[in-house]
């Protein structure tokens, strides 16, 4: 059962398995601009879920998956959460992160219900990681869904 400060949480949708097809989606960027999966095409794509860019643990996965993945040969991370674009891009400048790829879901929460990723009860993504390779609708090869009692915001 996962659970979130405590109490029992839902999601709406299936949940991914490795091997499923990554699922296109349309996130709004910082700059208000739309992106979708195939605007990465050709590229290994990290996709790091976080319930919000201010609290401690987000920030710091999101720093640590800048810092460490977004140098490797081709391969973009996307983090994706349910923050306004203003508070993603605030953040960015907080941090001096410059090229930090930060997507939006508040719009209509269908980033979160299509990767079964919406808490239901608190309208926020839960914690997870994807990875995809080269092609859009690429098989994904890693899939995890995190949310435990002990994690808080």
């Amino acid at each position: 059962m996962t659970t979130f400060l405590g109490n029992p949480v839902t999601f709406t949708g299936k949940q991914l398995q490795v091997g499923d097809k990554a699922v296109d989606f349309s996130l709004t960027t910082t700059d208000l601009s739309k992106k979708t999966l195939a605007d990465f095409e050709g590229k290994k794509k990290i996709l790091s879920i976080i319930p919000s860019i201010d609290t401690g643990i987000c920030s710091l996965q999101t720093r640590r998956f800048n810092q460490e993945l977004a140098s490797l040969d081709n391969t973009v991370v996307l983090t994706v959460s349910m923050d306004l674009p203003f508070a993603q891009k605030r953040w960015c400048g907080a941090e001096g992160i410059e090229n930090a790829i930060m997507l939006s879901d508040y719009f209509d929460h269908s980033f979160g219900r299509d990767y079964a990723l919406l808490i239901n009860e608190w309208h926020l993504l839960a914690r997870a990681v994807f990875c995809s390779r080269y092609r859009q609708h690429h098989p994904l090869c890693r899939i995890r869904r995190q949310y435990q009692q002990r994690t808080k915001l």
